[in-house]
């Protein structure tokens, strides 16, 4: 994913022209222009093709599993995205089309279904997996098709260097910037030793180690480190091992079931009431507090991080006209970037073919064009034959050869006695 030089978009030019041509084909000759129009729109077994003129999206996020409490503020992303980009004439002339898709999570074969049922309809991108896990399980199903994906949530270090074909970007930051923030604020509360309790995945086994790096590097020690089967019956000995090493802080990666495990720290001593209790972008929802609704204040004082941006009134106004029974907005800005950094790639290309879309991706988010902030006005620069710098909600994006962003903010949110969630600051890492 090296960035291209202007050449290449006088290329894609001539490809979406010469497609163009093809398929108008001569009128004498039915078959061959039938033939030529259904390679473009795909091949029949979910590939793609060379474009059709009308940009599909489609969204593998979770409407069910261990991350559904991200999955509403994600899809209000996408659609409040899909809305505007619709509202300012569509892309090459047509309005995007979308097909939202459940993800589930690992412990089921969701993704894997919706996955072949967008590349049965021909999708050109998908903006998914919420799970680095699930991302995982389908990349090599969605690449090896020629679609482009596009994860608004995924953080795991280890698809930084994944082998995409260049068809694969996030808009959330690696693991690694957050593990140096979380590292940095629990050493900066006054926490010497650590224990870290991280379920079994590559999110929970990737950021225990980066957050340990961090918190060594501070002068910090992590005294115990216990990987978690998510799906256990019981945490006990986990939570017993943390009050055996009995450290400053205990800090907890996990998806939902979260609020068992701290039940049982709770029960064993050891919770947000006697100890400093730190979280991540996985637990860090409102959703955590619900699941423990019947103790009230039982998170109270714990602290944690997620990807993050302090975003304006009038976003999540946008949002909210979307889904008025919004709580959090956890991810919702990088899924909103992801849709548009795809459809201004589709502009600049001059076609919905993939490939192109990909090869353009690094071209409209990074330092060196224009900067602009809405689709309109990107839109309206690329027409004039200039290039852009997208500025997302999410942040500057700035995407680097590996697809991932150059920098990130991240909010840090503590529970209230209310067991609902306070934002302390936010913090930008990275370049």
């Amino acid at each position: 994913m090296t960035r291209r030089n202007p050449l290449w978009r006088l290329l894609a030019l001539i490809f979406a022209l010469t497609l163009i041509a093809a398929a108008c084909g001569d009128d004498d000759d039915d078959t061959s222009a039938g033939t030529t129009t259904t390679a473009a729109s795909g091949d029949g077994d979910g590939s793609s093709g060379g474009g059709d003129g009308t940009l599909t999206i489609g969204t593998l996020l979770p409407e069910t599993g261990s991350l559904a409490f991200l999955g509403p503020p994600e899809f209000a992303g996408v659609d409040l995205a899909i809305q505007e980009i619709n509202e300012a004439g569509g892309v090459l002339g047509n309005d995007v089309v979308v097909v939202h898709g459940d993800s589930g999570d690992t412990s089921t074969d969701i993704a894997n279904q919706t996955v072949d049922r967008l590349l049965g309809e021909n999708v050109d991108a998908i903006i998914g997996a919420a799970s680095s896990g699930v991302t995982l399980t389908v990349i090599d199903k969605i690449t090896g098709a020629g679609v482009l994906q596009v994860s608004p949530a995924n953080t795991a270090k280890s698809l930084s260097e994944y082998d995409d074909d260049g068809l694969y970007f996030r808009t959330a930051p690696s693991d690694i910037l957050q593990g140096q923030v979380l590292g940095e604020i629990i050493i900066e509360d006054g926490n010497q030793t650590v224990g870290i309790l991280a379920l079994q995945d590559p999110y929970g086994e990737g950021l225990a180690e980066d957050v340990t790096a961090a918190i060594t590097d501070a002068g910090g020690e992590v005294v115990e480190t216990r990987i978690y089967d998510p799906n256990a019956q019981n945490f006990d000995a986990e939570v017993e091992a943390m009050v055996n090493a009995d450290p400053d802080a205990i800090l907890l990666i996990g998806f939902d079931e979260s609020a068992r495990v701290i039940s049982t720290m709770i029960e064993k001593g050891v919770g947000p009431g006697d100890k400093n209790v730190y979280g991540t972008d996985g637990n860090m929802g409102n959703a955590l507090g619900e699941q423990l609704a019947s103790s009230p204040g039982a998170l109270a004082g714990m602290k944690g991080t997620t990807p993050l941006v302090e975003l304006s009134d009038d976003f999540k106004d946008r949002l909210l006209a979307v889904d008025a029974n919004l709580v959090d907005f956890n991810y919702a800005a990088e899924s909103y970037d992801a849709v548009m950094v795809v459809a201004l790639a589709a502009v600049a290309a001059g076609t919905d073919d993939p490939t192109a879309i990909a090869a353009e991706m690094i071209n409209v988010s990074g330092p060196g064009g224009t900067q602009c902030s809405s689709f309109q006005e990107c839109a309206d620069l690329l027409a004039d034959g200039e290039e852009i710098d997208y500025e997302g909600v999410s942040g500057p994006i700035d995407f680097n050869d590996v697809g991932d962003p150059g920098q990130a903010s991240f909010g840090i949110l503590v529970f209230n006695e209310e067991n609902t969630l306070d934002t302390l600051e936010y913090r930008v890492a990275g370049a």
